[in-house]
């Protein structure tokens, strides 16, 4: 077995951007509402402090995994280009080498269980009866880590060739397991806050075992490659590095985003009402806009693996195009209709006038980061991770600057200094993509 694929140069058009990118606009809208149920479930018991632990668990997760969302980034680069140039054996290695990252922090995960519950307890502050809860519910779901990163792996793998329709799948059928399993285990077994953990430990098992059933028919085999090649120095340092580089990125984002919010919360209970609800614009932009990134990222990874700096230089003009039309749509969207927004969202007065004094800032988000989202599929589809990091550190850094700088006038110098983050990003980006390109397109044999 040679190794080969039997692919011609990647179709590169608006139709197949779009058949990439709805697929995982779909994942990216369903994992919210179904992760609802979670809460429902709970809510059901009747106890607050339950319902808060549950609340508080699922953003100490969020945060710790989503550090190494760089699993999923990273594999759905190198998978792209190995896909572009006809290279089996190329994906299956790449599919080896991440699951082998993800199962060693994973692990790592587990026997730093204790430290890392510390520090995020000590920063919930939350009451005892919630700590209490909270830890119940940690310390089962933690052993979860090995199956939830791979999971990441498996469906940058599946991203990486093109088939958002079964990333799609994948999504939507943890969640379900999730859902069923929780509402099973909580309130037929009356496991409490145990079984919600219980539930979403076993549902992303399952998710891995569901994914490996998926790469095998797509016609992967991790197993079949040697671990010589596994760990061939160069490939390995390649793959480190790069999920390196975009955890930086990932934590960089996370802190923007963080801060902003501890901002909001000094300012009194209205403005972190009022921000919080503002914020959500920028949320349902970044579902829809996170799909055309996803788009580019394929298209990129392909068309540089199959040597097509053409149809390269046409997936970054379409995804762009779409991501700042897109951008622009929503934000008109939310200027127009954004009092109404604010008043589904609040029925509180004073935040929703507080609201309306900066919606314009909230409306702007989404055209001000739709670069930024494109840029990030090009560069991780065109495995420039190095690059992308060191931009990220630079627009936080004028982050930082603005805030300090804006300080003095309150809520409005932090949602400029969002959106230039925001701007800040793409622009640097997009200065930097030509010189990129020709080094990459330069290097190829």
């Amino acid at each position: 077995m040679d190794g080969s694929l039997k692919l011609r140069r990647p179709e590169v058009s608006h139709r197949r951007i779009l058949t990439l990118a709805l697929p995982m606009t779909l994942s990216h809208v369903t994992t919210p509402l179904l992760g609802l149920v979670d809460a429902t479930v709970i809510g059901r018991l009747g106890e607050a402090h339950l319902l808060g632990a549950v609340a508080l668990g699922a953003v100490i997760f969020d945060f710790v995994f989503w550090s190494f969302g760089s699993l999923r980034m990273a594999t759905a680069g190198l998978t792209a280009q190995a896909t572009g140039a006809g290279n089996r054996h190329e994906v299956d290695l790449a599919l080896a080498r991440a699951f082998l990252v993800a199962g060693i922090t994973g692990l790592l995960l587990i026997l730093l269980q204790w430290p890392i519950a510390t520090v995020a307890f000590s920063f919930a502050g939350a009451s005892e009866a919630v700590t209490g809860a909270l830890s119940t519910y940690f310390f089962i779901r933690i052993w979860a880590a090995p199956f939830t990163l791979a999971n990441y792996v498996i469906l940058g793998s599946t991203l990486g060739r093109g088939r958002t329709d079964l990333g799609l799948l994948l999504q939507v059928a943890i969640n379900i397991a999730n859902v069923v399993l929780t509402a099973g285990l909580v309130l037929i077994f009356h496991l409490g806050i145990a079984g919600a953990a219980i539930g979403t430990a076993i549902a992303e098992a399952l998710g891995v075992g569901l994914g490996i059933l998926v790469l095998r028919r797509l016609g992967s085999n991790p197993l079949a490659v040697t671990w010589a090649e596994v760990l061939h120095r160069a490939a390995i340092l390649q793959t480190l590095a790069m999920n390196r580089d975009i955890m930086v990125r990932n934590v960089a984002l996370i802190l923007a985003f963080s801060i902003f919010s501890a901002l909001g919360a000094r300012a009194g209970d209205v403005t972190l009402a009022a921000n919080a609800v503002l914020y959500n614009m920028f949320l349902i932009g970044g579902y829809f806009l996170d799909g055309f990134a996803t788009a580019a990222e394929t298209l990129c990874g392909q068309s540089i693996g199959a040597r097509d700096e053409r149809g390269f230089r046409r997936a970054i003009h379409l995804s762009l195009g779409w991501s700042l039309g897109f951008g622009l749509a929503v934000s008109a969207i939310f200027l127009i209709g954004g009092g109404s927004f604010i008043d589904f969202v609040s029925t509180n007065p004073d935040v929703r006038a507080y609201a309306r004094d900066y919606l314009v800032f909230a409306a702007l988000s989404p055209l001000a980061g739709a670069a930024a989202f494109a840029f990030d599929g090009i560069y991780t589809g065109a495995t420039w991770t190095k690059a992308m990091r060191n931009l990220m550190v630079m627009a936080f850094a004028i982050y930082g600057a603005v805030l300090l700088a804006l300080g003095s006038i309150g809520n409005a110098g932090l949602w400029i200094a969002l959106l230039l983050f925001l701007g800040a990003r793409g622009i640097g980006q997009a200065l930097l993509y030509p010189r990129l390109a020709r080094q990459t397109f330069a290097s190829l044999p």
